[in-house]
């Protein structure tokens, strides 16, 4: 079985750990605070627009919610993700192309794609969400404005690391190729069948890929997660 080195002792996001792992890198801790390091996101007209979200009196006509809708929003946010999961997981290194393949461009198109679809399901339900919110409160209004803001900025910052994802997966990919090709000139008089030997490496990338999906979707559904519990919470 190829192995790889898996650095242990950086914390963070899962996502961001399990990249370190995958990439062999040190990544040191940031000894910024979480605000000053999105405050580095933010232009001077972000600030300006944040700022008047947050200071906003809101007059909102409260809407008389039924008991049941949160428990509904959260069955339709449960749905939603089971269904990205399942999506993600789908099909698998074999599905790529049929039979062993090492060349990687097919795995990052698999991926984008699966970037793509995330974002195109879970923008619709956060917008959904935030619209209502802003008929609960004004105080849950004015948090729908923020979170409306956040995601203009914060959720471009998020699509370009995110983008960057692919790269990442293709250095590890190539460690693995190596890796088991090292292995298999180590021990010529006995080489293992080419489709056995690559079924292997490939079942390691691949399993890696679905975690990093896993870990991805996660932190996609973070702020739709947190608007909901904000509707629990009235």
């Amino acid at each position: 079985m190829v192995q790889v080195s898996r650095r242990t002792g950086f914390t963070g996001s899962a996502l961001t750990r399990l990249l370190a792992q995958l990439s062999d890198i040190d990544v040191p801790e940031s000894r910024q605070a979480l605000a000053d390091r999105l405050s580095q996101w933010f232009s001077w007209t972000d600030a300006i627009s944040l700022s008047a979200a947050l200071d906003s009196d809101l007059g909102v006509a409260v809407s008389g919610a039924r008991a049941s809708e949160g428990a509904e929003e959260a069955q339709e946010c449960a749905r939603l993700k089971a269904a990205l999961a399942k999506g993600n997981a789908d099909g698998g290194v074999a599905s790529v192309l049929p039979g062993a393949n090492d060349d990687f461009p097919p795995y990052r198109r698999r991926y984008f794609a699966r970037q793509q679809a995330m974002e195109t399901a879970i923008e619709p339900l956060r917008a959904r969400l935030r619209a209502r919110l802003a008929t609960r409160s004004p105080e849950l209004a004015r948090l729908a404005a923020v979170d409306a803001i956040l995601e203009q900025v914060v959720g471009a910052r998020e699509r370009s690391l995110l983008a960057s994802v692919p790269t990442l997966l293709e250095k590890h990919f190539k460690r693995l190729r190596e890796a088991h090709q090292a292995a298999q000139d180590a021990t010529p008089d006995n080489p293992q069948p080419p489709a056995t030997a690559a079924a292997g490496w490939l079942d390691v990338f691949g399993r890696d890929m679905q975690s990093v999906l896993r870990a991805e979707l996660d932190i996609r559904m973070q702020p739709v997660e947190g608007l909901l519990e904000a509707l629990r919470d009235r």
